[in-house]
């Protein structure tokens, strides 16, 4: 595989997973885009290209297994550290694409991936934004987590995911769903392994995040041990890069550009 990839599947830990690269500016660090529990590539939408043009960085954004265009999950069932494995596969991708220099912008899920690779990885990780990540369960999360599953029964959101995700819906949403409502998961917390991040993390959050709380931003800003910054935008839920996608794009374009000046 080449160095200036667009469109294309690469097989990782034995599964083909489909991404996209772009390797436009020379010495200059790849933002890495991680999405959500429902997410994929084309959700995202054009927000990459903005921002790694804004940034002059390179690009790469990835469906993980069982999303978008990646093969189908074997399964919905998910051990409680699936977000650690998850680190682990984009090391794997990383790995192959010589990638040493990323800066990785993770969502939901992505954002509890993107601050898990950064504490594993630290040697190829050089900053976090980190939207909506989730360090441990809260109730808002489940209560949230609930009106989705009644909105896939009662409502087209099956058929709005199927445009994107095909025939792995129903396993996709399961393997959401079924694994943060099961009682084992409750539990979950991966507060003591936020102090191994070192490199530079910028922490967006929706003040009226459905799923989420702002003590999820206080607890992670806190525990972490390089340099942090909290941006917390008003009146905007759990997909600020969606809601007020300028106000991201410039906040985070400032950030990476202070960084590379410090």
């Amino acid at each position: 595989m080449t160095q200036d990839t667009t469109g294309n599947l690469i097989s990782i830990q034995g599964n083909n997973l489909y991404i996209e690269y772009r390797n436009d500016f020379e010495d200059r660090p790849t933002l890495v885009f991680l999405h959500d529990s429902l997410g994929c590539v084309k959700l995202w939408r054009d927000f990459p290209e903005k921002l790694a043009e804004a940034a002059q960085c390179n690009m790469l954004v990835y469906d993980r297994l069982g999303y978008g265009k990646s093969d189908p999950m074997p399964t919905y069932e998910r051990p409680i550290h699936y977000m650690e494995l998850e680190a682990d596969v984009l090391n794997d991708l990383l790995t192959t694409l010589k990638i040493d220099d990323a800066i990785l912008f993770g969502h939901s899920d992505g954002g509890t991936i993107a601050l898990l690779t950064a504490g594993k990885y630290k040697q190829r990780i050089k900053m976090v934004i980190c939207e909506a990540a989730h360090i441990y369960v809260e109730d808002i999360t489940l209560k949230g987590i609930h009106e989705a599953i009644e909105a896939y029964k009662t409502t087209n959101l099956s058929e709005r995911l199927q445009k994107y995700h095909g025939d792995k819906t129903d396993m996709l949403f399961k393997a959401w769903t079924k694994t943060w409502t099961r009682s084992d998961f409750r539990g979950w917390n991966i507060e003591h392994m936020l102090p191994d991040i070192s490199c530079p993390l910028l922490f967006v959050q929706g003040e009226a995040d459905e799923y989420a709380t702002l003590e999820q931003v206080e607890k992670t800003i806190k525990a972490v041990s390089g340099k942090t910054e909290e941006y917390i935008i008003p009146n905007i839920g759990h997909t600020p890069h969606k809601e007020v996608p300028e106000l991201v794009l410039k906040k985070v374009t400032e950030f990476i550009n202070q960084i590379k000046k410090d």
